[in-house]
Parts: C-alpha cells; structure tokens; sequence
C-alpha cells in the first residue's frame, strides 16, 4: 500500500489512492473506534471510552500511515492504531438480499428432524427463507404445541396478547374470522402492534376439510412493482398513518402506523397490511384523497394475483413466514371435517443470530 498519501482536512484524515479514490476518516470516529485495552473492555469487546470526553473540535497531534495501518496519537498522549483493512470490512456492510419469487414458485419442503437436527441442512433452509421469505417444513408431528420445538433454530416464541400458541378452528365464539370457515384476504398479523411479530409460523395439525388452501403474497414484490409503476401512491402509503384494533373481551391492542417502511437508504423492510384490523381513518386529515388511491392500487394489487401462490397446506407441515414481507391468507372451506392449525410468532433478529451461529459452529469443524 505505498501508493497511499496521508492529507490532513478539516475534521477528518483523507487517505488517497484508496481503491482509485480518496478514503475520507473523521477525527470523532477515528478516536471513538479505538480498539486498545483502555477504550475497551477485553473481555467482551464492549466499548469503555467515551465520545463525551473529548472536545467535539478534536484534531490528532500525529498521524502517520505505515504499511496499510493508520497510527494516531491524540493531544492527550492516547494512542490509536487502524488497520485500513479492518476499516475496508466496514464498508457497504451487504445484508442477506431479499430475492423476488420465481415464476413459478413454490416452497420447497424441508424435512423437520434434518433441520432440526443438521447444521447443514438448517443453514441452507435458512439462508433460502432470508432470500424468499418463506420455510415449509415437513413430517413434523401432528402433536399441539410442536411450535415450541423450533425455539433452537428461530429463537424463542414471542409472547403476545390472546394466546402465546394460538389455536384455528371453527369457533362460533372465536373473536377473529380466522375462526370461521369465511375466505380470509392476505394480510399479516398484529398490525395492532407497535411492532407487529416479524416471524409468523403456521403449524397444520390436520386438514381434512373441502377447501381452505393457503394463499402467500410477495408484499415486498409487489411494493417494488408499485414505486416503479406509481411512485406517488408508494409515497402515500409510505408516509400515512393509518389505525389499526385487534381486540377481544379481554385484551386491545392499537396502533397508527404507516402501512410501508422503509430504512434510511429506502430500501423496503416493512409492510403492514390487514383489511380486517384496519379501523376508519379522520376523512379531513390532509392527504387522506392521496392515500386512498394509494391503497386502492395496493389492494387491486394484492388480490389479483401479482407475486401471489395458493397451495394446500397438509398436517404435518410447518409454514414459516417472514411476518413483515409475505403476506398469508387461506380459501374458504367446508367444514365437513377436522382442521386444526396453530401458529405462534418469533423475530427475525433471532432467525439472523441462529444463521450466523450455525456458520460459526460449521466454520470451526
């Protein structure tokens, strides 16, 4: 790395001649990033120093750059050292890519005791949900409360009001239409929520009814669809916010969310999205003529078949669902027999951490 110059700016130390650029460092993070003894704790890595303690004006009183490592002495007397290849690492850190489904497309099933059993088969099933959105596992028993099972590969169940594993029959009392035999839309859960369940999984126990297929929905597809057609109703829906009641006689739960979000760099990671929870909105609020349109197109959009998949889920099989991406809903059926399913929910968090876990585990034999 000798090609490299060192230049002093305002604020920050520019590297030149970094990948046939300039590499711009600013002096307030250079000196929050120590990695020394002092500014961390060794045993966990957690950072001791604080920023708080250094005046925002900050300026170096050396620097050098030696053999791809930047070395810093402070006015204090600290000393810091930098790898450039280190800080190269940090750079467009690539998260796991969402991939649009194939068309045709249907999940391929994957066998409950491999995954639960091999590292193997799990890190490939997991890496393929991140990319799709969706896992379906099979020949897993037929038994209530098998869900609690999945807690080593997708972390723990998140607890939520009504039922920590829910259970869907026919039930002439039950509070959501998910307990009748009526056709539910696309949608995704506990858009009540604040923060609504981001692993949803649907355990079918028995299926021995006329009717009831699972429909799935790329919401994320069928989003990105809607900003290239129609960029202002992807607007609308991004900055509106809209009620939502999941309720019974013992619980409430309300929320007033836009239905998309979006992280800083505008990438989609959330979608909320369910007719039957979505409560009246103040009709005089500014925008509100904008946002129907919006969600209009939306809806036409959802129940048209766009990125849309209808399949019989059989007992035995375990649908697992990234809860802010796929949409979920099922056909209308008979109830001339027994159908018996149980979802509970988890969160991508642990997902991710398991993943990364399982490789770790692999990496090191």
């Amino acid at each position: 790395m000798s090609h490299l110059e060192l230049v002093r700016g305002d604020g920050i130390q520019v590297v030149r001649g970094w990948a046939g650029g300039n590499l711009e460092l600013p002096n307030l993070w250079l000196r929050d990033n120590c990695q020394c003894s002092e500014c961390r704790v060794t045993q966990t890595t957690e950072k001791k120093f604080h920023i708080v303690d250094i005046p925002v004006d900050l300026e170096p009183a050396s620097v050098l750059l030696e053999d791809g490592e930047l070395l810093i002495e402070w006015p204090d007397g600290h000393r810091s050292s930098y790898a450039l290849g280190d800080i190269e690492a940090l750079i467009d850190v690539a998260q796991p890519a969402w991939q649009v489904w194939p068309d045709p497309y249907r999940p391929q099933p994957v066998d409950w005791t491999a995954f639960l059993a091999d590292d193997i088969v799990a890190a490939k099933a997991l890496e393929d949900y991140l990319a799709s959105g969706v896992l379906l596992l099979a020949d897993a028993p037929v038994e209530a409360g098998t869900l609690e099972a999945l807690a080593p590969r997708l972390g723990p169940i998140r607890e939520v009001l009504f039922e920590r594993i829910h259970n869907v029959e026919v039930d002439p009392d039950g509070y959501n239409v998910a307990h009748t035999t009526l056709p539910l839309p696309p949608h995704n859960d506990f858009a009540s929520y604040t923060w609504p369940p981001s692993v949803q999984a649907l355990h079918m126990l028995a299926n021995e009814t006329q009717g009831g297929e699972s429909v799935l929905v790329d919401g994320w597809q069928i989003l990105e669809n809607l900003r290239r057609d129609q960029p202002d109703h992807f607007a609308a829906l991004c900055n509106t916010p809209v009620p939502f009641r999941e309720f019974d006689a013992d619980n409430e739960t309300f929320s007033v969310m836009p239905m998309v979000r979006c992280d800083s760099a505008g990438n989609i990671d959330g979608l909320r999205y369910s007719n039957q929870l979505m409560q009246a909105m103040d009709p005089t609020r500014p925008g509100v003529v904008e946002f129907y349109r919006a969600y209009h197109e939306l809806s036409r959009r959802v129940m048209s078949g766009e990125a849309r998949i209808c399949f019989r889920l059989e007992g035995g099989q375990i649908l697992v669902l990234q809860a802010h991406r796929v949409l979920h809903g099922r056909q209308a059926f008979t109830a001339n027999a027994q159908r018996h399913l149980q979802d509970a929910y988890y969160e991508q968090d642990n997902v991710r951490n398991h993943l990364t876990v399982v490789r770790r585990r692999m990496n090191n034999g």
